[in-house]
């Protein structure tokens, strides 16, 4: 295992070494999507140059060398998430594809009309369309799990929101506009006592600490690669196995299939039932080669060190004149949202982006949260293995001369 360098770690990201606006880049966009290491891009130019076939259902050469390197990447990624058996690690192509699986195969399997799901207030959108989609299709409802004003899921809430009727609790491991991290564990025990399942939307969670899906024992978990180093387009679902057995595809296709005649079709073991289709198979081999660039080093170290540039960053924007900094749990990871008094977060983010700082404004993909706050957006910082203390320095100059711009 590597000892964590900064500055040999930077090295590895081309991208960063370029000038926007003349100015050198500072990413701090990390919650949107990851910058890519060299190892991913390498993988995914060599798979492109050498071994670009379509997997499963060739026996030439090239279609098994890459179907052996796919199914190598799903033993990666059940390791890295410590399921049990690969038969419960379904590729994806994200987060929302993952979650849009489970909402239309579960529901279709198990919610009724006049049952409910219970999601919380911090969701991203991916977490709460595809379960109003399914309860208005099926007569359910939703339930919401509030958080407080420090932006703390009220977790003591969730025993009276679940009852006989209630089929799914679905929460996220780490906001991606507060930071918050629920306490997941304690989520799944309080479901699980009333027979009830559990989705862990792990987005922005898995990039800040390791996961282990036993340990917190949810039934579902999934993430997108593209905010773990990986390329976009590619994603993970994870369920347990005594579900996803009960569940019906989510589409239908080629590789999802045993056998398929006019009057029948029979469906495929775990996990290709759920992969319909040519699944991105470059994608998954460049997720693998993603973790693997993460577990070269201790992600002790890495968690350290995106704790000091979330306090120092905090610190920092916490001295303008105005600013409101939203999420004030203990535990929450690399991501600061915040809005300054009498200035639009699109007007910030757009003079600092002229200063070479790339932020997010808007909502979020979260506009619960920005209703539970009354805004209309915010600004959003994040972190992450490539960022640096001198990043943040550069960022507060650049807020401190828009600010002074917008001010007069």
């Amino acid at each position: 295992m590597e000892h964590f360098d900064i500055n040999k770690v930077r090295a590895e990201f081309p991208i960063l070494e370029q000038l926007v606006h003349k100015k050198p880049l500072i990413y701090l966009d990390s919650g949107a999507t990851a910058q890519k290491p060299l190892q991913v891009i390498e993988c995914v130019n060599r798979l492109h140059r050498e071994l670009n076939s379509n997997i499963h259902r060739g026996v030439h050469y090239l279609s098994e060398r890459v179907t052996e390197e796919y199914e190598a990447a799903r033993e990666c990624v059940r390791r890295f998430i410590g399921a049990k058996e690969c038969a419960e690690v379904i590729f994806t192509s994200g987060a929302t594809a993952g979650v849009n699986c489970v909402a239309y195969s579960f529901g279709e399997a198990f919610i009724k009309e006049g049952d409910n799901v219970v999601i919380s207030e911090m969701e991203h959108h991916s977490n709460i369309v595809p379960w109003q989609l399914i309860c208005d299709r099926k007569g359910a409802s939703i339930r919401v799990l509030p958080f407080d004003e420090k932006g703390c899921l009220c977790i003591d809430q969730l025993d009276g929101l679940i009852d006989e009727r209630t089929r799914i609790v679905a929460v996220t491991q780490a906001s991606n506009v507060l930071g918050t991290r629920p306490n997941i564990k304690r989520i799944a025990q309080i479901a699980h006592a009333k027979s009830v399942p559990v989705l862990i939307d792990g987005c922005q969670g898995i990039v800040h600490g390791q996961v282990d899906v036993s340990e917190l024992d949810c039934d579902f978990y999934l993430f997108s690669g593209h905010k773990l180093y990986a390329p976009t387009g590619i994603g993970v679902l994870y369920g347990k196995r005594e579900w996803l057995e009960k569940m019906p595809p989510f589409m239908g296709g080629g590789d999802m299939v045993a056998t398929v005649s006019f009057q029948k079709t029979t469906y495929a073991e775990l996990p290709l039932r759920f992969e319909a289709g040519t699944s991105n198979y470059i994608g998954a081999i460049a997720l693998a080669e993603a973790i693997k660039f993460i577990q070269r080093f201790d992600m002790a170290e890495i968690a350290k060190h995106e704790h000091s540039l979330l306090k120092y960053a905090e610190k920092n924007i916490s001295n303008i004149d105005g600013v409101k900094i939203y999420g004030e749990c203990k535990d929450k990871c690399a991501i600061v949202s915040f809005n300054i008094e009498g200035i639009h977060p699109y007007d910030l983010g757009m003079i600092v982006d002229k200063l070479g700082v790339a932020i997010r404004t808007g909502t979020h993909c979260a506009e619960p949260v920005m209703t539970h706050y009354g805004v209309t957006g915010m600004c959003r910082a994040s972190f992450g293995i490539y960022n640096t203390i001198e990043d943040i320095d550069v960022f507060k100059s650049a807020l401190d001369r828009a600010v002074g711009m917008l001010r007069n």
